[in-house]
């Protein structure tokens, strides 16, 4: 590729729209401008996985959940 990138698919994504609190996407904004997170997306997918992993955690796989990790980089 022109850029270097290595050609892999990327995983099917779903769009959602959401209401957060002003002062969470002030946070975000932070967030980005400090280049942590991508995008608002980013942040949002992060913050579901750290939520998903810490109250399901080792459960996912019996509730049928895929491993996140893989599909989310």
């Amino acid at each position: 590729m022109k850029d270097g990138r290595k050609n892999r698919s990327k995983p099917p994504m779903k769009n959602i729209t959401i209401n957060i609190p002003n002062l969470f996407d002030k946070n975000i904004k932070f967030l980005m401008a400090k280049k942590i997170v991508a995008s608002r997306s980013d942040a949002v997918r992060r913050a579901l996985k750290e939520f998903l992993d810490r109250e399901y955690g080792s459960n996912l796989d019996l509730l049928g959940f895929f491993d996140i990790e893989e599909e989310i980089q």
